[in-house]
C-alpha cells in the first residue's frame, strides 16, 4: 500500500463515526491479556507478604490494581491509535476500527486511572496508591509517548511498567517497599526485554511498517540475538537471589534451576540462528521460545505461592538443610 493510500486510509477511520460501541469494546481496551498479569503477579507480591491482610481489604487491592492496570492500556491505546491503525495484529482494536473515539478512550482511561489511584489509597495505604500512580505515569507518559518511538531501548526502559504490580501488592499488604518486593520488580524487569525481543523477531514487518525503533528494525536481527542471550545471561542471577530471600523457597528453588535451564537452552537457541534458517522455518523457534518465556515468569511466581503455603508448615530451604 503507498504512503499516499495509507494515510488517506488512516484519515478515513480517524473520521469515521463510532458503530455499536459496547461493554466488550470498553473492555478491550484495558488490554485483558495484559491485566492478567499484572493482577496475578500484583496477587502474588500481596499473598507472599509475611503481613496477613483481610480477604475483602485484599480482593479490593487486586481489584483497584487491575483497574489501574486498565486504566494504563486504555491511555496506551488512545496515544498509539495512529500505528494501531498500520500494524495488523492492532487494527481490530475498538479505536482503528471505529467503534470507539480517541476521546471516548482517554476519558475512561484518566477517569479509571483516578478512581483506580484513590480507591485503593482508601483502602489499603499511601504507599501502594503511589506506586499504582507512578506506573501509571511511566507506562503511559515514559513508555508509550516519550520511549516506545524514540529509542529501542524502549523495551528495556519501559519493562519497569510491567515490573511494578508484585511492589504494589507487597506495599498494599505491608504498607512499604522491601528487598523481596524489589527482586520481584527485578525479575520481571529483566524478563521484559528477551520476551519481547523474541517476538519482536517474528513480528518483524509491523514494527517497521508502524515506525516503531524496534531493535530488530534499528540493529538487525543479529543485535537482536545477541541481547536476547545477554539479557537472558543477566536474568539468571536475579531470578535465583529470590530463593535465598524470606519468600524464596524450595519449590522456588527448583523452578528456577529447571526453568532458567530452558529458558537457557532457548536463548542460546536463538543466538545460534542464521536468517535463513529462520525463515525456512517460520521462526518456529522463536515462537517457542516467546511462548516459554511466558511459562517461565508464571511457573517462578507459582512457585513463590507455593513456598508461602509451604511455611505455614514450616518448610523453608533453611529447615532442609538443618535437617
Amino acid at each position: 500500500m503507498s504512503d499516499a493510500s495509507l494515510n488517506a486510509s488512516n484519515a478515513a477511520s480517524r473520521d469515521a463515526e463510532p458503530q455499536d460501541a459496547g461493554f466488550g469494546d470498553f473492555f478491550s481496551l484495558l488490554k485483558p491479556r495484559v491485566m492478567s498479569l499484572v493482577v496475578f503477579t500484583a496477587l502474588v507480591g500481596l499473598l507472599a507478604a509475611p503481613v496477613a491482610i483481610h480477604p475483602v481489604v485484599g480482593f479490593t487491592a487486586i481489584l483497584f490494581i487491575a483497574i489501574g492496570g486498565g486504566a494504563s492500556g486504555a491511555l496506551n491505546m488512545w496515544w498509539d491509535a495512529d500505528i494501531d491503525r498500520i500494524m495488523r495484529r492492532t487494527r481490530s482494536r475498538p479505536i482503528p476500527a471505529g467503534r470507539i473515539t480517541e476521546g471516548e478512550a482517554f476519558g475512561f482511561g484518566i477517569a479509571l486511572s483516578g478512581i483506580s489511584v484513590v480507591m485503593l489509597g482508601l483502602a489499603t495505604n499511601l504507599v501502594a496508591a503511589g506506586l499504582l500512580a507512578f506506573t501509571i505515569f511511566f507506562y503511559v507518559v515514559i513508555y508509550s509517548m516519550w520511549l516506545k518511538r524514540w529509542t529501542p531501548q524502549n523495551i528495556v526502559i519501559g519493562g519497569a511498567a510491567g515490573a511494578f504490580p508484585p511492589m504494589i501488592g507487597w506495599a498494599a499488604a505491608t504498607g512499604g517497599i522491601s528487598i523481596e518486593s524489589v527482586l520481584m520488580f527485578a525479575l520481571i524487569f529483566m524478563w521484559t526485554p528477551p520476551h519481547f525481543w523474541a517476538l519482536a523477531l517474528f513480528m518483524k514487518s509491523d514494527y517497521d511498517e508502524a515506525g516503531v525503533p524496534m531493535l530488530t528494525s534499528t540493529h538487525g536481527r543479529r543485535v537482536t540475538r545477541n541481547h536476547i542471550l545477554v539479557y537472558t545471561l543477566l536474568l539468571v542471577p536475579v531470578s535465583f537471589a529470590l530463593a535465598f530471600t524470606s519468600i524464596g523457597g524450595p519449590a522456588y528453588l527448583i523452578a528456577a534451576v529447571l526453568l532458567n535451564a530452558l529458558f537457557l537452552r532457548g536463548a542460546w537457541a536463538i543466538w545460534r540462528r542464521d536468517e535463513d534458517a529462520a525463515e525456512a522455518d517460520k521462526y518456529a523457534t522463536e515462537k517457542k521460545v516467546f511462548k516459554h518465556s511466558l511459562y517461565y515468569l508464571f511457573g517462578l511466581f507459582v512457585a513463590i505461592l507455593i513456598d508461602a503455603t509451604l511455611r505455614g508448615y514450616g518448610i523453608t530451604l533453611q529447615s532442609l538443610w538443618g535437617a
